[in-house]
This record gives structure tokens, sequence and C-alpha cells, in this order.
């Protein structure tokens, strides 16, 4: 197979506020997060020839994206891959253009959970089919799951892997603070963390993410065309999608210590981006902490820690604002919240504003190369989704 490296350019991009935003409907965050891409790119909706709109619970058609920013009969696909819908319609508009299906595509993900099922975190079953595999585990208990196992596996005890857990989550904090867009934007220390209350032992309030409405989009085009609109572009590297058949929990290796979709799907965007060594050549990342267990995780299933070091590194403030390799400098799901469908271009948002020079006080100097990260199902269903952004 062909890489896509280098083959598609994205050109504007647009990210509402994430929030509680009972005043805004569907309609309102796709014109909202679309309408400011359209005026960073230069370009109007009449210049778009195909769309993709990733939702889970917001409209059952393209025509959704269509209607609202009254597009001109071009073809629009809705896309549902959970929480890596929005990263997903990204990589299916980058796949157009380098086709040559299409010259300019628009990518939109939007959600409304608080209009749905009270939000998220009231679902108790799985809200899709993983055929007919009865479910009744909310995402907070499995990752909790990964947290006791792993910290046996690598003799932590839990007193210490909490304090580890409680650095990311302040970490997070800390960096939402300095994002406008950011649905929860206040510091907080590792001793409230630590007694936040329980939710899902031993992960508490503090290490979970919350629940919100949010839309962001993307404009690609070929880097001909961009270069024809803007000196700023930016290219996409590579682009991974990996999908669990089930059979993990089947296997006695499955170990709770690593997601196989997640080590997999990150190999995809390496190898796509020419990338030997993660940790020395991705300049930041943003990646799907829905919980801190799973950002910890995430140190080692994308290279960037050793086996069972991430605990060293994070010690060590390695993924801080200030460290070798910052990891969610706009706070992550942990202060967006996590819209699911919008959270993947929330986050090629936030790499986009980086690469650029444009992320204000969040700024990582010299930033040359950005990675972002989804994660969402079940274990053994995880579906995972990376993509490798740079010059």
């Amino acid at each position: 197979m062909e890489s896509i490296k280098d083959r598609v350019a994205i050109v504007g991009m647009g990210c509402t506020k994430f929030g509680e935003l009972w005043d805004k409907s569907p309609d309102d965050l796709m014109v909202d997060a679309s309408y400011e891409a359209f005026e960073d790119a230069g370009l109007a909706p009449e210049d778009i020839q195909a769309g993709w709109l990733a939702s889970l619970v917001t409209g059952c058609t393209g025509s959704r994206l269509s209607s609202a920013l009254k597009l001109n009969y071009i073809p629009v696909t809705r896309v549902e891959n959970f929480c890596c819908g929005g990263t997903d319609a990204l990589r299916n508009a980058a796949y157009g253009v380098a086709s040559g299906a299409c010259d300019i595509a628009l990518a939109v993900g939007v959600e409304k959970l608080k209009d749905h099922y009270g939000g998220f975190a009231q679902f108790t079953t799985s809200p899709f089919d993983t055929s007919k595999v009865e479910v009744d585990l909310p995402p907070v208990n499995f990752f909790a799951q990964f947290a006791t196992r792993y910290f046996h596996h690598y003799g932590i005890s839990i007193e210490d892997g909490k304090k580890l857990l409680a650095k990311i989550s302040v970490k997070n904090h800390h960096n939402g603070t300095m994002s406008p867009k950011a649905h929860l934007r206040r510091e907080i220390t590792e001793e409230q963390v630590l007694k936040s209350p329980m939710i899902s032992w031993p992960l508490s309030l503090f290490d979970c993410c919350g629940l919100s409405d949010g839309g962001a989009a993307a404009i690609l085009t070929t880097p001909e065309i961009a270069k024809t609109l803007k000196d700023d572009f930016i290219l996409i590297k590579g682009l991974g999608l990996a999908n669990g058949n089930g059979e993990g929990l089947l296997n006695n290796e499955y170990g709770f210590t690593s997601m196989p979709e997640n080590v997999n799907c990150a190999k995809m965007a390496y190898d796509q981006a020419g990338i030997k060594n993660p940790r020395e050549e991705v300049d930041l990342a943003i990646v799907h902490d829905c919980f801190t267990m799973h950002e910890l995780i995430l140190y080692e299933d994308l290279g960037f820690s050793p086996r069972g070091k991430a605990g060293e590194d994070i010690e060590a403030g390695t993924f801080t604002l200030e460290g070798d390799l910052p990891v969610n400098t706009d706070g992550g799901l942990k202060c967006f919240g996590h819209p699911l469908s919008a959270s993947g271009l929330r986050m090629v948002y936030e790499i986009y504003k980086q690469l650029q020079g444009k992320a204000g006080p969040r700024q990582v100097k010299d930033a040359k190369i950005g990675l972002t990260h989804n994660l969402g199902g079940l274990p053994s269903y995880f579906n995972c989704a990376v993509g490798i952004f740079g010059f």
C-alpha cells in the first residue's frame, strides 16, 4: 500500500467551545466550527467538493451537514466509529483528496451528548452492538481493571499508582487553564485528586473526563492547492485505524497492561510517516485521556516510554509543557470533556495551532511533528485512530 505521507494538506480548521451548550443546536455547532475553518482557509461552502460528517447520536445521514451549511448538492457521508469518529471523518476526507476523487474536502465532527441519555455517563450497558455480547460494564469499570492489573504487574502499590495518576490529572488541568475553548478550566492539586470521591476503585472523580457538547471541522486539499491559499498549512504524515476483533479477552496472554489496538494502530501511522523513534521524533501528542490510567498506558503503547517505565517519566515531568514530549497541551479530554465524534478533530485542531505557532501560552517550542490518538469501545472491541501531522 502507498503511504498517505505529504499527499494531503490541512488548510483550515475550526473548533467550538466545548461544554454544556444547552443554547446551541447540532446545526449551530456544525456551522460555528465549519465557518471558522472557512475563514481560516479563505474558502467558502461553495468551494467544498465532498464532505464527511462524524456523529454517533447527532443526525443519521450526511444530509445533516448539507442542510446546516447549505452545501451545493455534493456527496456527504456520515461516519460513525464511536470515539474515533472525528479522526475517521478526517481519514476518509484525506483519502478522498489523495485519490483524486475531490480537490477540496470538509471533515466535521459534532456531538450533543448532553441532550441524549442524560450524558454518556448514564450508560450502564454498551450503546453499540458487539455481536450480541452482553455487557454491563461502564467504561470507568474496565479502565479501573487496567489500573489494578498494571500496578500489580509492575509492582506498584495502589497508593503510589494513584499518585502517578494524580500527576497526570494535575498536568492536564493546568494546561486546560490556558485553553479558552475548554469546558473545565481550573487548577487542581494532587491532594484534591487523591481525596476526590471514588468512582470505580482505584479511579476517583478527577481521574475521569467529563461530558460535553462540541464540534470541530477541518478543510483538506492537495499540497499544490494549499500553497495558493496560505503559507502555514500542515501536512498529514500518517493515519492509522485499527479495530479489535473480539479475540483479545479469549487469549490468556491478554494482560490488561496494554491495548493491542493502540500498538498496532500507532505502528500503521508511524510506518507511513517514517517514524522510527517516536520518543525522539514526535514533538507533542494529544491523546485520549478518557481516564488518567489510559494516558499512562498510552505513554508505553505509543512508544514514548519503555514498558513499565511510564511512572519514571511522569515523575521526571517528561510529558508536561516544559518536558521533552508534552502530552495533552490543551488539557485533553480531562478539560474539554468528550463529545465522542468531535474529540478527534478537536485534537487535530490543537496540533494544527501548535505547528503554526499559534497556541498562545501553551505553545510548544519548535514543534514540527504532532500526534493525535483516539480510542473507543470495550476491551477486545476497541477501535483506535492515530494521526501524525507536520510540515
